[in-house]
Formats: C-alpha cells, sequence, structure tokens
C-alpha cells in the first residue's frame, strides 16, 4: 500500500460509524483500499471508480441550520466539496474546497479535524453512475451569514433547518449525516456537562 492510500486508511479506520449503513461503508472502503492504490480521480468525470471526495458541511449548531448549494452537475442541493487530489490529506481537501467554493478558511472546531461521517454512493446527474467515496468534514458557520458560491459548480445557495426529515433533493445519506451529527452534539454535551 502507497503512503497516500495508508494515510487515507487511517483516516477512514478512525470514524465510528454510526449505524449498519456506514459499518458496511467503513467495512466496504477499508477493503478497497488494501486492494488498490487507485484511488484518486483521474479523469474526469468518473475514472477511476470509486474515487475518493471531501465534503465540507458548513452547519450552524446554534440556529440549528445547513447551509446547501444546488449543485450544477447533481441537480442536488449538496454540502460544498470536491475530489481529493493524488496524495493529498481529505482534511486539505475540505480546506481547499471551502476557499474555492465558499470564499472561508474553515473552522473546523465543531467536531474536530477528522471526518465525522463516511459514505459510498453512486452519482447522479450528468457524471451519473459512478461511485464517490466522501469523507464528510465539518466546519463552522453563521446562519445570519450568505456564502456565495462558485457560480460554475453552484446556482445558488441557502441554508436549511438541520431537519433530516426536512431537506431538499441532496446526497441520499445526508439526513444520517445529520442525525449522526446531532447524536455527536449531544454526546459532547454530556461529556462537557
Amino acid at each position: 500500500m502507497q503512503p497516500a492510500t495508508a494515510m487515507v486508511a487511517d483516516v477512514v479506520a478512525a470514524i465510528t460509524p454510526f449505524d449498519d449503513i456506514e459499518r458496511q461503508h467503513r467495512a466496504t472502503t477499508l477493503e478497497w483500499l488494501a486492494s488498490t492504490d487507485d484511488i484518486f480521480r483521474r479523469v474526469k468525470p468518473a475514472t477511476p471508480s470509486p474515487h475518493l471526495v471531501a465534503y465540507v458541511v458548513l452547519v450552524d449548531t446554534r440556529e440549528h441550520g445547513i447551509f446547501l448549494g444546488r449543485h450544477r452537475m447533481a441537480g442536488l442541493h449538496l454540502p460544498m466539496g470536491g475530489h481529493v487530489e493524488a496524495g493529498e490529506h481529505p482534511r486539505d481537501t475540505a480546506r481547499r474546497e471551502a476557499g474555492e467554493e465558499l470564499g472561508i478558511d474553515p473552522i473546523f472546531d465543531l467536531i474536530g479535524e477528522h471526518p465525522l461521517f463516511l459514505t459510498r454512493t453512486t452519482t447522479v446527474g450528468r457524471a451519473a453512475g459512478h461511485i464517490d467515496v466522501s469523507l464528510w468534514y465539518v466546519i463552522r458557520g453563521d446562519r445570519a451569514r450568505d456564502y456565495p458560491l462558485d457560480p460554475t459548480e453552484f446556482d445558488g445557495g441557502r441554508w436549511w433547518d438541520l431537519d433530516p426529515d426536512g431537506l431538499p433533493a441532496t446526497d441520499p445519506h445526508l439526513p444520517r449525516f445529520i442525525l449522526k451529527l446531532d447524536d455527536c452534539q449531544r454526546g459532547a454535551a454530556v461529556t462537557t456537562a
């Protein structure tokens, strides 16, 4: 296993699964990482499949909000994010994407500098049919602020309530992400009380 793949395997192994789906995604992803070093996208939109993605999820936990952009290619309201470049740490991808798509230097202090969530998703939209292995990083946002998104990738964005049942058409795993975030926040409140 090359060092970049081993680094990603360590990141994935450190994620505590929230439910049986994430447990299966984690196991499948670790098997995939053990079987190949071809984990970074080489050719747009889908080669190889699967390949790595880092979401950078902008949340305001005080005001109970999540910021989503209407992604032009997917046709869905999604968190910001992008493909992990060869040899790049996924956290650095999240930081880079926050700068490119949101125009901010992210503050990772909600959960830390580690991904909260892991998913394997078959894509939809104009680049449909390949698998994205996504590491979901959480960053602090301000619901009172508007974040102008990169117009080449997004057709606007807006805040939504952190309610797994009140979301627009989005990543199929976003409701579970919100439940895991809520569970982690409640656990943090208990341990600090």
